[in-house]
């Protein structure tokens, strides 16, 4: 039979991620043979063989790809025979993101006699270390921070043969040729086991991990704990264990087999599920109802497990809301567990809830390739909002999420993103014409985006909406449901409780939650009593606090006084207050000590189904408004009639699951809904309001490898400047 030759293009992220042995060995195997090279930001095939055998290697490329590579499209072309080559495989401009241990290297980490035995930076082309090495591209090992390591003649064969897993593995490295612990003087075995001798004692030791600094300690031991927190100034928010393996993580937390995969993953996020009472010290969750447990994905982190023999702390060596260092440590540790590979890149952990909606999109799932609904016709740059900042660069359908930096209010933070955006920038060969920002004009990420001469500010819930249609490719219009802190509206008041008929390139506000003044400003976000008493004492609708128990809040006369006088008490519509007050209110939290703490305790002390409490949906101003007030004036007279706090926090839940799917159906015939916001992480409101949703006949969407809280609204902007430049 005659031989042909087609062209095929391939493009996604190939390149070091196991995908040249994989194209070795499935050309060999059905005897294709041909070339292929890099083009223009694709991977481009030319082979050559029977049409079945071709029609066999193109449905295998992407079916039978190895698990740490992703294809977002194949095109294939007929073409002239050409002359037979061996395959060969070129580069991509997308950075592949840094993959946990893989199984094989991990059998011989612990394998006596095999010349990588117990050597903590063993990797292959399925794993090891990639986006937090990457100085350029394409990604050669003269373009990271393993140039400095020159290859042994055992691992320059491994790297030249295209048989083996090593095959273009540019991190390859190994005890004579690379990287070395180092502790207090000792290198090597000596400094792993000086430094478990610490954590094994009681000591809180900073481990160089993939992307920066790790603080570790016995997660067991409650002393070494609060000496954790104690050093990093973290209170209350609950810290990541890493434990050795899926048995024992299904011994500390509920897990069903979606979670157990995504645990198991090459991207190794850390995982939020509900936790299992049990041997850990009480101060890691501090009451939270959720654990963040996560395996470990460096060979360092299997060592240091397999030698301690229990599960750890595993946070990031910086101060509490700080970026992770990547260069040195400043806390007073009891010692620093170093190595003498550089850290080219800063990337913290990633985080997903059980079922896996992204919080936190970090090292293993970032840098992100996504494709715009339409595409952007310049250069462009979204630098996202104030808190879980990121940003996202886009070039025609192309962009590019940048990883979770943190909350820009930090002086550190804001270095870290300047840093993070110029290296992505250039790597990307992106030069952004345009820069698009919040409406927010006292936002950091604002000022950022003045440093461009071209600027389009996108109003924040809009930006939301826009990141969850985006993401799943949805054609407008869509409704959006964006619950929330806070985040400027158009009319100059904070919203944060919205129902939005949108597209790309605008929206119309359907209805919102009811407003309360916030008093002091951003000091009523710290203090959800205040915004208990401001939603009693100045809501919309004004009611008295029944049975006298709103009379128990602090400050009570002061905050009436701020109220009545409208003293520095801007009003807000926003869910997340809302949330806050009905804590408040439970006698669950007065003071967030951290961001989301009172939301978070709501959810945690839901327990069982639960009808909903009272509320009120009416029509003002042209809007559908719902009146928070008197859901509040429920939830104070249920308790005072003796209902357990658990079941009016469910009741509280329901409330505002029902409201939503009444607002939707009242506001529009619309039948596509996304879900986003911050307060959508809560998983006992996500799951109840897609429920009703679909219940009620509409679709719903929420987001899932975009995070619904902020760190997903740079993404957002692009879609939203990308569509309205394009009808410029």
């Amino acid at each position: 039979m005659m031989a042909t030759t087609r062209r095929i293009e391939v493009r996604g992220i190939v390149r070091g991620v196991g995908f040249r042995p994989f194209v070795h060995r499935l050309a060999t195997s059905l005897g294709v043979r041909g070339r292929v090279r890099n083009a223009g930001g694709h991977v481009v095939i030319d082979v050559t063989g029977s049409p079945e055998a071709l029609d066999a290697f193109v449905c295998s490329l992407d079916e039978g790809r190895p698990d740490t590579s992703w294809i977002s499209q194949v095109i294939v072309v007929e073409r002239p025979p050409a002359d037979p080559e061996d395959v060969e495989v070129g580069e991509l401009p997308e950075i592949p993101p840094d993959l946990a241990t893989c199984a094989d290297c991990l059998r011989e980490l612990f394998t006596p006699g095999n010349r990588r035995y117990r050597y903590p930076f063993i990797n292959c082309a399925a794993c090891g270390p990639r986006a937090t090495i990457i100085e350029a591209l394409p990604y050669d090992r003269a373009r990271t921070s393993m140039c400095g390591f020159t290859m042994c003649p055992a691992c320059a064969a491994e790297y030249s043969d295209p048989a083996d897993r090593r095959f273009h593995a540019e991190p390859i490295a190994c005890p004579g040729c690379g990287p070395r612990l180092r502790f207090a003087g000792v290198t090597g075995e000596s400094a792993l086991h000086a430094a478990m001798e610490i954590v094994g004692a009681g000591g809180v030791v900073a481990v160089k991990g993939l992307g920066g600094f790790q603080l570790v300690c016995d997660a067991i031991n409650e002393e070494a704990v609060s000496r954790l927190r104690a050093i990093k100034d973290r209170r209350g928010k609950p810290l990541a264990v890493m434990v050795r393996d899926v048995t024992a993580a299904c011994a500390l937390a509920h897990l069903e087999p979606p979670d157990i995969s995504l645990l198991s993953s090459p991207a190794a996020p850390i995982l939020l599920a509900p936790r299992r009472l049990g041997m850990l010290a009480a101060g890691i969750c501090d009451g939270m109802a959720d654990l963040g447990l996560f395996l470990p994905y460096t060979p360092l982190h299997h060592l240091l497990l397999d030698g301690l023999r229990r599960p750890l702390v595993v946070t990031s060596a910086g101060h509490a809301d700080g970026p992770m260092p990547i260069d040195t440590v400043s806390l007073p540790v009891d010692g620093v567990l170093d190595h003498d590979r550089p850290i080219v890149s800063r990337y913290d952990d990633s985080v997903v809830r059980s079922r896996g909606t992204t919080i936190r999109a970090a090292r293993g799932l970032t840098p992100a390739p996504h494709r715009l609904p339409v595409a952007a016709p310049q250069p462009l740059l979204a630098v996202g909002a104030q808190l879980k900042s990121t940003f996202t660069l886009a070039d025609g359908e192309h962009a590019v999420v940048g990883p979770h930096i943190g909350d820009l209010e930090d002086a550190e933070t804001l270095e870290a993103y300047d840093i993070a955006l110029d290296r992505l920038r250039a790597i990307h060969r992106i030069s952004p014409t345009v820069a698009v920002h919040d409406l927010h004009p006292g936002y950091l990420s604002t000022r950022i985006a003045r440093r461009y001469p071209r600027r389009l500010a996108v109003q924040h819930h809009h930006a939301h909406v826009a990141a969850v249609a985006a993401e799943h490719g949805l054609e407008p219009p869509f409704l959006g449901v964006a619950y929330d802190g806070l985040g400027l509206g158009d009319d100059g008041t904070f919203w944060g409780g919205e129902l939005l008929l949108a597209t790309y390139t605008g929206y119309e506000r359907l209805g919102r939650f009811s407003h309360a003044p916030m008093p002091g400003g951003a000091a009523a976000v710290r203090r959800p009593d205040r915004m208990a008493l401001g939603y009693l004492l100045g809501g919309e609708t004004f009611q008295a606090p029944p049975s006298g128990l709103a009379a128990d809040l602090p400050d009570l006369e002061v905050i009436e006084r701020m109220i009545t006088q409208r003293v520095n008490c801007p009003p807000t519509s926003s869910a997340g207050r809302l949330f806050d007050a009905a804590a408040a209110l439970l006698g669950l939290c007065s003071v967030n000590r951290f961001e989301g703490e009172a939301a978070m305790l709501l959810e945690a002390a839901a327990t069982g189904p639960a009808e909903p409490l009272a509320w009120r949906l009416e029509r003002r101003d042209g809007l559908w408004v719902y009146d928070g007030v008197a859901t509040l004036a429920d939830l104070l007279a249920a308790r005072a009639d003796g209902e357990p706090v658990g079941k009016i926090a469910a009741a509280f839940h329901a409330t505002i699951a029902a409201v939503t799917v009444l607002m939707c159906e009242r506001a529009s015939e619309i039948g596509t809904v996304c879900l986003s916001g911050g307060v959508f992480q809560n998983r006992l409101l996500a799951t109840e309001v897609m429920a009703r949703l679909e219940k009620a006949g509409f679709e719903p969407y929420i987001g899932e490898r975009v995070p619904v809280n902020d760190a997903g609204i740079s993404f957002g902007q692009a879609a939203i400047a990308a569509a309205k430049l394009s009808c410029a």
